[in-house]
């Protein structure tokens, strides 16, 4: 492929409304471009890349036993109702009418149209295990789409969806799944983890996000240092900590604290260490006033706390509930006396003489005690864990915190919508059951952003070879140059009949031009042919991650070549 001939309209300055790091770069680069707020052009560039992401993603599927369908991307209403998630899902779901009015959605995902594909087509037992695939754009009216590929409101998605005959029969489909993801993006090249995390709107029993650790990562993540153990922080549990001996419990004490509302600034007046205190935070789960305990130097999940009060909405509750629930203004509030439901996290159990708001402006107390002075409906873990918190996998091993961008994710689904949907089977004694499901997502252009947030330096993209838009550029210098063209053009077809995909810098541009578009697009291995070297027979060959460069023969040179994208693309 002549660059010349070729559509990549690199620009040099980044673009002002660009935030992070691969948008800047994707846009810079010449693979993307905006049309409107979270939907994107696919440039060459950029397409190129996802389609090698896409041909990693299916050739994994299909080693898997999975099956590639295609399904509309406009999906009736009714199977949302039938569901229950037409209401359920909110905002970001893209409703529409057609000339009739009849209502439909642009699909976010799509477990509702393949249960219904699948309950009308499996009928008993022998046709199941199955598992259907596809990759199409999917549509989420994302608030405030950002960051590019990132968090876009159109988005290119591989989904698969499995039926089984129970639940054990769905384990074995679910690790399927599980270790072909493993393997896809170990072949993308990314340096990654599969982490333990909630379900979310998707719902089932359980799930695993794949997350690309990036500094610029959306999420913060946990793994032990001694075993395999890794989650979300949303997700992530730590050993319960050792309640530790304390003095007999003291008398209760009220001690002013004037304008002192956070835990700092009451533990710096008081002079006492913010794990000896206990945040009250009031909420309200489905409208009805629930009061939230955690220790002073802890923060709040309050995924795990939704998970565990079984409720569907969890807010924050505004100065007046917290005024009413508390009778104080926000930033007083403590559990002595408290009249509604107390969730305490399992921390807060073995505190003994703790200070806490005293439910009165500008006051709080001291040598607070659970048992004597209030009481708890429940504890349970309801804080995000921190770095050093002891393992709940293994005895050894501590938690330590990165940034990931999630990439994949995975979902032990159950009967969640086959049961609502009312997709079933006859069993070998011809009883009727419901069919058991997972589900499993990849974001194809996501990944394509997350490999550029881990894959670059200043001077643009370093592409990991499997999906780099091009193998390798040769930059021709003083191209009108009848040697120096006519041995780039020969190095170009030779690479290319050995199936290295080669891009032939062939443009009239200076040396540093074509240097630094070639940084910047991030191909990975470059071939530099110039008049001096090729007078010795000789070209440059520089490897654009490590920055290595070595002056070698044209025929070794395109040997490397060969050997290294052969290596890379063998590592499956």
């Amino acid at each position: 492929m002549r660059y010349s001939q070729y559509f990549i309209p690199t620009v040099k300055e980044t673009p002002a409304d660009a935030e992070v790091v691969s948008h800047q770069l994707m846009l810079r680069a010449g693979m993307i471009r905006k049309l409107a707020a979270g939907i994107y052009n696919y440039l060459p560039l950029g397409l190129r890349s996802i389609r090698k992401v896409e041909n990693i993603v299916r050739e994994e599927m299909n080693r898997a036993g999975a099956i590639e369908i295609l399904m509309p991307g406009v999906i009736p209403a009714e199977l949302w109702q039938e569901s229950e998630r037409w209401d359920q899902y909110g905002k970001e779901l893209l409703r529409i009418k057609d000339r009739k009015d009849a209502e439909f959605c642009l699909g976010p995902t799509h477990e509702e149209v393949v249960t219904d594909l699948v309950r009308r087509e499996i009928k008993s037992y022998r046709q199941m295990p199955v598992n259907l695939y596809q990759i199409q754009s999917k549509f989420r009216d994302e608030i405030r789409p950002r960051f590019g590929l990132m968090r876009g409101r159109e988005f290119i998605m591989k989904d698969a969806y499995s039926f089984d005959v129970d639940g054990d029969a769905a384990d074995l489909s679910y690790e399927k799944m599980y270790q072909a993801y493993r393997r896809i993006f170990q072949r993308c090249g990314l340096r990654f983890r599969a982490v333990e995390a909630d379900t979310g709107s998707i719902g089932g029993s359980s799930s695993h996000e794949f997350m690309v650790l990036a500094d610029s990562g959306e999420d913060a993540i946990v793994s032990c240092t001694a075993c395999e153990y890794a989650a979300n922080v949303e997700k992530a549990e730590s050993r319960p900590l050792e309640v530790a001996e304390h003095a007999d419990p003291r008398a209760l004490e009220r001690v002013a604290t004037p304008g002192k509302r956070t835990i700092e600034e009451v533990s710096e007046f008081l002079g006492v260490h913010a794990a000896t205190m206990i945040k009250t935070l009031v909420l309200l789960a489905d409208g009805e006033p629930v009061v939230a305990l955690v220790r002073g130097d802890h923060e709040l999940n309050e995924i795990k706390l939704k998970n565990a009060l079984d409720c569907t909405e969890l807010e924050m509750a505004g100065d007046e509930t917290v005024l009413k629930v508390t009778g104080a203004p926000v930033g007083f509030a403590g559990p002595v006396g408290i009249k509604v439901r107390i969730v305490a996290d399992l921390a807060v159990r073995g505190m003994k003489n703790s200070v806490t708001g005293a439910n009165e402006q500008d006051m709080h107390l001291k040598n607070v005690n659970l048992e004597r002075d209030f009481q708890v409906a429940r504890f349970v873990d309801i804080r995000n864990v921190v770095h050093g918190d002891a393992c709940p996998r293994c005895e050894s091993g501590v938690l330590e915190m990165w940034r990931g961008i999630e990439v994949g994710h995975v979902f032990k689904l159950g009967t969640k919508y086959s049961k609502a949907l009312k997709a079933t089977y006859l069993d070998a004694d011809g009883k009727e059951q419901i069919i058991f499901m997972g589900c499993y997502g990849i974001g194809i252009g996501r990944t394509v952003a997350a490999c550029i947030e881990q894959n670059h330096d200043e001077n643009g993209i370093i592409f990991p070879i499997p999906i780099a838009p091009f193998h390798c550029i040769i930059s021709a210098l003083n191209v009108k140059e009848e040697p120096v063209r006519e041995a780039s053009e020969r190095i170009c077809e030779e690479l290319s009949r050995a199936g290295v995909e080669a891009l032939l810098d062939d443009r009239d541009e200076r040396p540093g031009f074509k240097f630094k578009d070639a940084d910047l697009i991030g191909i990975p291995l470059r071939i530099v042919v110039g008049s001096k070297n090729l007078a010795n027979g000789n070209v440059e060959l520089k490897d654009r991650k490590s920055g290595e460069v070595e002056l070698l023969p044209i025929a070794a040179a395109v040997e490397k070549v060969k050997a290294l994208v052969k290596e890379a693309l063998e590592g499956r």
